[in-house]
């Protein structure tokens, strides 16, 4: 719901601050006294066009602010949230024009394009206005109101994500289909590389494994030699290391007396013995045990070259070889009778069409159900408000090709006929703009009490009618307020005499400058305005005894 409007140096408003609240508030004023800036203003701040004609004169920049409570709009909570742009329950549109013509849109303060202003100004409010495009002559709209007159917008959210899952399903499909040809040669290639990584069965780690093994066994003769030198040299030859120990032992065995500080030295020259006979016994066994096998070299080298060949040839490196096997197989796996293989595409594809068609066809039984009711209550509207002879039809035009679409199978169309035996034919083509509004009117009635759409705004929607219908018009705009928000600008006192609160546009000059004021009016000044409306500039007692008789009646109606 709106809760306050902003509007600095715009037209010939300076600065226009209004708190608005639940109920029909009516806007009147002389003609050419700016009751159009309010309208205007709040469709800048829903991202319509704006032009450098929009700043006051003199000034650098326009500046307009709408601020909502969404606390109940739960599509713009959705919308604020998804977009990060969510602020506790509170939503503020606010658009900037610089006298350039060029214009910044903001929502909750964050910069934004325009667009979203216009995406989230949609679900926000909804302008009904004779001068501007409005969202009645949409097909989108129509169905729209159609579904939650019917209370199948659940179902109908059903019907659109079941056509996405088959629309993406078709897609792939049809992927597969145009490239056939590649796919299968792709398949064949694949299978022929799969094939030779499972003959080579590479396992992980065996390549640095055998790379090892491959280097001990090309040096097996050096080793051999190496080993049995050391071993000579350890304990075998006449001069060998142990040899050598004993011969130190002895000196120091036949000392004349004893050395208390050559003992440490002679343990150690003992401990030295017994490590170099062991080291000499271990190189005797390592020697004697070396399998110095030249085929396992050869088989080592064998199965190693393969393995670089299978990496050349791949144009990766060796150590990658089991990974790359896996990934290859994985894509075999998928393309051969797989996820993505035709056959089960196409199955997919006949399954999730049947799915589509079960839920379309449920909303399609109850859209039509609900037309005949909407044409007949839309009907007793239009008749209270002097267009008897409109015929109104929700016409239902079923998809000829029966192909999918998003909203199910076939598209919602408003039609009306303007004078009996004429065809009915789209809003756009036949309904004047007066006769537009109180159409829109007559259709907002009907579904107000399951329209999403918090707030609605009426431009003149009194044009051409007088007496007991504009009194029937002030009723039904009165009975829209009491279930939401409506903001309406009007000349008759008939329709001003009935809102919840009223707002006085006026025009004057100062300084050489037209400035416009808007002011909420108390009781009296409501009696007074519509003492106006109905008299004129000269009201006399008369005149002011009838404006109040009209306001008294006009409130006590309602209650």
């Amino acid at each position: 719901m709106l809760t306050q409007l902003t509007v600095s140096n715009y037209a010939i408003a300076e600065r226009v601050e209004l708190q608005f609240g639940k109920g029909m508030t009516a806007l009147t004023g002389e003609t050419g006294a700016g009751k159009s800036i309010v309208l205007d203003a709040l469709g800048l701040a829903m991202g319509g066009r704006a032009d450098a004609g929009a700043v006051r004169h003199g000034a650098k920049r326009a500046d307009i602010t709408a601020t909502f409570d969404v606390s109940r709009i739960a599509e713009a909570r959705q919308w604020l949230e998804a977009h990060e742009l969510d602020d506790d329950n509170q939503c503020i549109l606010r658009r900037v024009i610089s006298k350039d013509g060029r214009s910044r849109a903001y929502i909750n303060g964050q910069p934004c394009p325009l667009t979203h202003l216009k995406d989230l100004g949609s679900v926000l409010m909804d302008i009904h206005s004779q001068h501007q495009h409005q969202s009645l002559l949409r097909k989108e709209t129509h169905r729209k109101l159609l579904d939650e007159f019917a209370g199948v917008e659940s179902l109908g959210d059903q019907t659109r994500e079941a056509w996405k899952t088959w629309h993406k399903t078709r897609q792939r499909l049809t992927e597969r289909q145009q490239n056939a040809d590649e796919a299968e040669a792709r398949l064949q290639l694949l299978r022929y590389q799969v094939e030779e990584l499972d003959r080579l069965a590479l396992e992980t780690g065996e390549q640095e494994q055998l790379e090892k093994e491959q280097e001990q066994l090309s040096h097996a003769d050096t080793v051999l030699h190496n080993s049995h030198q050391a071993n000579l040299l350890c304990t075998e030859d006449d001069n060998s290391a142990a040899d050598l120990l004993r011969q130190a032992l002895q000196q120091l065995e036949q000392l004349p007396v004893e050395i208390p500080a050559l003992a440490e030295t002679i343990q150690m020259l003992n401990e030295a013995q017994i490590q170099i006979t062991e080291a000499g016994d271990n190189l005797r066994h390592f020697v004697e045990d070396y399998d110095a096998d030249p085929t396992r070299l050869a088989e080592v080298e064998e199965r190693l070259s393969a393995i670089y060949q299978m990496a050349r040839k791949h144009r990766i490196t060796p150590e990658t070889l089991p990974e790359f096997h896996q990934s290859l197989n994985a894509e075999l796996t998928s393309l051969d009778d797989g996820e993505g293989s035709v056959e089960k595409l196409e199955a997919e594809l006949e399954e999730q069409r049947r799915r589509f068609n079960e839920l379309a066809s449920q909303l399609s039984e109850s859209r039509q159900q609900a037309a005949a009711s909407l044409d007949q209550k839309i009907a007793e509207e239009l008749a209270q408000l002097s267009m008897p002879a409109v015929q109104f039809v929700t016409h239902l035009n079923r998809n000829r090709d029966a192909e999918p679409a998003p909203h199910g199978l076939e598209d919602v169309e408003f039609l009306v006929s303007a004078n009996p035996g004429q065809p009915a034919r789209p809003l756009a083509k036949v309904a004047s703009g007066g006769e537009l509004s109180r159409i829109s009117l007559a259709i907002q009635v009907v579904v107000a009490q399951t329209s999403t759409t918090p707030t609605l705004v009426f431009d003149e929607v009194d044009v051409g009618i007088g007496g007991g219908t504009a009194e029937v018009v002030g009723r039904l705009l009165r009975s829209l307020g009491d279930n939401g928000q409506v903001l309406c600008v009007t000349h008759l006192a008939q329709v001003a005499a009935q809102c919840h609160q009223h707002l006085f546009v006026s025009k004057f000059t100062e300084a050489d400058a037209t400035y416009s004021r808007i002011e909420s009016l108390d009781d009296d000044g409501r009696v007074s305005e519509v003492a106006r409306m109905l008299g004129g500039v000269d009201m006399t007692e008369h005149t002011i005894a009838h404006a109040h008789e009209m306001f008294t009646k006009g409130q006590a109606t309602h209650h």
